[in-house]
């Protein structure tokens, strides 16, 4: 663990106070200090890694100038918070990261004063920052307010949104953009830094305003003419006019790996009022070689050697659903060239890599815009092309009124690929797909499937596929069940299940993922064991034939237990008038803290010994069960 090594300042820095009282020449060995220790950290732990190396000088530097938490700091995403907690009083507790019971891998409110916005989706800091600096105006408090944005989260609307709000109010407000795209890098240099240090200094600032109130007074003609040539002139050097005419003052780029001159430039900004904007630029993996060359492999890690970068691959006898999901894409688009494939921003996450190499001009990532993705499908679709879009449950939440309003309103063939359904584990709460079943099978014209195994996604995708309207296939992270997959593209008949086991008294309706501890339950209760498969359209006649030969119906899923499948059936039952004792189990009413995948579904009780006990706790006469139901009568 790197607690046996020495790292004689940063053992002096449990808090951003204590930084502050450093001198300037000690924090460029802090930082090679918090790189090193993170590096080690992520090691033993897993998370992600690349961002949190780019943005270490960023770090030390804002908390250096900015009288933290009282200055409130807002990080995006929190994939580059990681020194910023080690920063903050948590680095005895940083091999706890992501753990059950440990410090979350995102920014969290509840877990420190420093962590002033939750965060785990992308594209946030900015509205929430701008709604901290017009609450501190409405308070007079001394108070600044900082996002820091990176360049992957610039492609998302809702950035843009906030900037184009922020530029036309007088708040109080720092935008610092972390861009990291390797184009733009010979823009970096002493030029650069000097251009980022003149444009946020009280001489030019000064000068600007100023010209400004004078201008105002004369004729249009002068005022524009000025404006553009100040634009111009700004343009030659700095891309930045952008951002200018969002009514923000531009400043950069400048190195943000060049601790002194960050802390320079900062120091100006924060002596200004109104809108600001920094641009720097960082190398993802910075300090860490295998990262700086393969920062994309390195974004999200397992545990891996330190000295090496090798990682410590976990076993597995099976193929994951994702796996599963890429190689029917390249099938089914080499059988079928109207098959195009979207993503935003999830290529390697959503297995899309090979198929992007084989079809390229078939696949479109569209960055960090969910809604455009889903829109950009459903424009496909009518002009009777294929779309198929691959997005993470979590993700997809983003696009809801997409989904309705331009796909399932018109009813358009656009068939979703939702990988991490469900529990995902170590990304706690932000990144579970705990509601989709739920929010899915409430709107007309989808069908919403969910597979019980490798095999049976494969069926699904191709079912959704040729489906003449929408269709959304939700699997879960990590292996299936270890079943034989046929590489023939053939379908399911639409809103069927199956019986997998038949036993007596219980009969339990697995709904996807959970099929397996569903079979393992049922063999120590010789219960019958349902596999579903379909949410919408409900296979209401096999739920009905198990309500007349069984005492207790069991659903099982790994989706939020209100408005679930579990509900479906509920209503299934109560349009038919029967009455059957009925226990829906699957994920609580609460969110659910970061652990691993196994640990949650324990805790939830999804899995066999959960499964077996709330049934025999059921059983035992907590609740008195009435006879089987007769669905002729």
């Amino acid at each position: 663990m790197p607690s046996s090594r020495a790292y004689p300042l940063l053992e002096q820095v449990d808090t951003p106070e204590q930084l502050r009282q450093l001198d300037l020449a000690q924090l460029r060995q802090l930082a090679d200090e918090l790189r090193d220790y993170m590096i080690r950290s992520v090691s033993h732990t897993g998370g992600h890694l690349s961002a949190g190396l780019g943005t270490v000088e960023l770090t030390i530097a804002l908390h250096y100038v900015y009288d933290t938490p009282n200055d409130r700091l807002v990080w995006d995403v929190g994939h580059q918070s990681y020194p910023h907690k080690i920063l903050t009083g948590r680095r005895r507790r940083f091999h706890t990261l992501r753990q059950k019971n440990g410090l979350s891998g995102f920014p969290r409110r509840e877990e420190s004063p420093y962590d002033t916005f939750g965060v785990g989706h992308s594209s946030t800091s900015i509205s929430a920052a701008l709604g901290m600096a017009l609450a501190a105006r409405r308070e007079a408090a001394n108070r600044k307010v900082v996002a820091v944005i990176g360049d992957g989260a610039m492609t998302a609307g809702m950035a843009f949104e906030a900037l184009n709000h922020a530029g036309d109010l007088d708040a109080d407000l720092l935008v610092v953009l972390n861009d990291n795209d390797m184009s733009i890098s010979p823009n970096v240099g002493g030029l650069s830094n000097y251009l980022g240090r003149i444009l946020s200094g009280k001489l030019y600032s000064t000068m600007r305003e100023g010209s400004k109130k004078v201008l105002k007074t004369m004729p249009s003609p002068v005022w524009e003419l000025a404006r553009r040539m100040e634009e111009h002139a700004k343009g030659m050097v700095v891309p930045g006019t952008l951002f200018e005419e969002l009514g923000f003052n531009y400043a950069g780029p400048i190195d943000g790996h060049d601790i002194e001159q960050m802390i320079k430039a900062l120091r100006n900004l924060r002596a200004l009022s109104g809108p600001q904007f920094l641009h720097i630029v960082t190398r993802k993996g910075k300090g860490f070689a295998p990262a700086e060359e393969n920062p994309c492999a390195y974004h999200g890690v397992t545990a891996f050697d330190p000295a090496t970068g090798t990682m410590r691959a976990a076993k597995r006898a099976t193929p994951t659903y994702t796996e599963v999901f890429g190689q029917w894409l390249c099938d089914m688009a080499g059988h079928d060239e109207r098959l195009i494939g979207i993503t935003p921003a999830m290529r390697e996450g959503s297995g899309m890599v090979e198929f992007s190499q084989q079809f390229p001009d078939r696949y479109f990532d569209v960055g960090i815009a969910e809604q455009h993705a889903v829109t950009l499908a459903a424009g496909l679709a009518c002009e009777g092309l294929k779309p198929v879009v691959a997005i993470y449950s979590t993700f997809l939440q983003r696009a809801y009124d997409q989904l309705i309003h331009d796909v399932a309103l018109q009813n358009l063939p656009v068939l979703f690929a939702i990988d991490r359904g469900g529990l995902v584990g170590p990304d706690g709460a932000t990144h579970a797909g705990s509601f989709d079943l739920s929010f899915l099978r409430c709107i007309p014209n989808m069908l919403l499937m969910a597979p019980g195994d490798e095999n049976e996604c494969r069926q699904m995708l191709s079912t959704g596929f040729r489906h003449n309207g929408p269709a959304a296939v939700r699997y879960p992270r990590g292996g299936g069940l270890g079943t034989a997959i046929d590489p023939a593209l053939t379908t399911l008949p639409i809103g069927k299940g199956e019986l997998r086991r038949t036993g007596k008294d219980v009969a339990i309706l697995a709904f996807g993922a959970p099929l397996g501890a569903a079979l393992t339950a049922a063999d120590m209760l010789d219960a019958t064991v349902a596999n579903m498969r379909f949410i919408r359209p409900l296979d209401a006649e096999l739920v009905l034939q198990l309500a007349a030969s069984h005492k207790l119906l069991v659903t099982v899923e790994d989706n939020a237990v209100l408005g679930g499948a579990g509900s479906a059936v509920n209503e299934c039952l109560a349009a038919h008038g029967i009455q059957v004792a009925v226990l829906n189990l699957g994920l609580p009413d609460r969110f659910l803290e970061q652990a691993s995948r196994e640990e949650l579904l324990a805790d939830c009780g999804l899995d066999a010994d959960g499964i077996l006990r709330a049934i025999q706790t059921r059983l035992s006469g907590t609740l008195a069960i009435p006879p089987a139901a007769d669905v002729n009568s």
